[in-house]
């Protein structure tokens, strides 16, 4: 194989919420209603070395003496709160060291063979996307997730595995690898699905396929996770996804469940290319967004023209709440990631509402004039 994925030359940025969770405060750590215990914890917490924030440790750990001490928490529920959160640690150790390399999630059928178009489709599409310089996460069992792992390679796979009584191991292209992280809950698996991707592709598949992809489009419709890529592929001349989305067209939208501009945040195809095109080209100007107060904020790789700027907020007024949209400098606020300060931001008020359009701006963005950098 050539040359293995590199990390991206700027940093990444991995809230994937887009800056929508609340910074944390001291004054919200609650109480065990001990005032001594309390204390205790404090002092614990504040005395554990390497921590980035002594306030959530000390919130988390007032969280689990009360979860711990019954009541309301059965002994069941104190299990599966305690084995979450291990599962969600695990993950976020197994991908910190790739936390700046870009990568795409694989989901599809663990039934599909291996001499079915859709499988070669699969391996395909991951080959690709390795080539434009992507890992590819898959469920890390047989069927599409063996092909994604197959085309990616083990050293740019990871493979989120789940415990089922009748799958007994990953696939033999993830299978010992340390990218592989075992899940006994289908919630943290799918939170880290969303949490470390940057683009979801969707092969044909069955339940879970329909709940992986369910997930996300709802997530990012919802605006509780940034916007990203989510591309729904059949092999060439394949159906699956066009009756998938003649379902959504004469049922969800004909009823007014959906937005018109939902259908913005997903392509179906069955063309390879085009599935890579649009990923890669998401990324070409924009990088990522989060929120300052009721500002949103659009880092750029480079900075637009003027007359495509211009363009851009005539076409896009109705997403703007208030003001204009200004090209600058990073925002003070933004000092918490000193990493990207060097790219150019696009800055508005924004509504918080049909992502659809948002996804549409992004799109203008990726495909505007950039000004030459000085």
């Amino acid at each position: 194989m050539s040359q293995h994925v590199q990390p991206t030359k700027v940093p990444q940025e991995r809230d994937f919420t887009g800056g929508m969770i609340p910074p944390a405060s001291c004054s919200f750590v609650g109480s065990t209603g001990e005032k001594e215990l309390d204390d205790r914890i404090r002092d614990l917490a504040q005395g554990t070395s390497e921590v980035p924030n002594h306030c959530l440790l000390e919130e988390m750990m007032i969280t689990a003496v009360r979860i711990a001490r019954g009541g309301a928490v059965t002994e069941g529920d104190f299990k599966l709160m305690n084995r979450a959160l291990k599962e969600m640690r695990e993950g976020s150790e197994v991908f910190h060291p790739y936390r700046n390399h870009r990568k795409i999630a694989v989901f599809g059928s663990a039934r599909t063979r291996p001499d079915e178009p859709a499988y070669q489709t699969a391996v395909e599409l991951s080959r690709r996307m390795r080539e434009e310089g992507f890992m590819t996460i898959t469920g890390a069992g047989p069927g599409i997730m063996a092909a994604g792992n197959e085309g990616a390679g083990r050293e740019d796979s990871f493979g989120l595995d789940i415990s089922l009584p009748f799958e007994a191991s990953a696939n033999e292209f993830i299978a010992g690898d340390p990218k592989l992280v075992k899940f006994n809950y289908f919630f943290t698996r799918k939170l880290s699905f969303v949490k470390e991707a940057d683009a979801a592709v969707g092969l044909p598949g069955g339940f879970g396929t329909m709940d992986e992809i369910f997930e996300a489009l709802t997530l990012i419709q919802t605006g509780k996770a940034s916007i990203y890529p989510i591309v729904l592929l059949d092999g060439k001349g394949g159906t699956y996804w066009k009756f998938w989305k003649q379902f959504v067209d004469e049922h969800l939208a004909r009823l007014g469940m959906i937005s018109e501009n939902d259908f913005h945040l997903f392509r179906v195809t069955d063309d390879v290319e085009e599935a890579v095109e649009e990923i890669v080209g998401f990324y070409r100007i924009f990088h990522s967004y989060r929120y300052v107060g009721d500002k949103i904020v659009l880092r750029l790789n480079a900075p637009l023209t003027e007359d495509s700027l211009a363009m851009i907020e005539e076409e896009f007024a109705d997403v703007v709440k208030a003001g204009r949209m200004i090209q600058q400098k990073a925002l003070e606020e933004e000092d918490d990631e000193e990493e990207l300060s060097e790219l150019v931001r696009l800055v508005f008020r924004h509504r918080r509402r049909d992502f659809g359009r948002l996804r549409q701006l992004i799109d203008a963005v990726n495909t505007s004039e950039v000004a030459a950098q000085k």
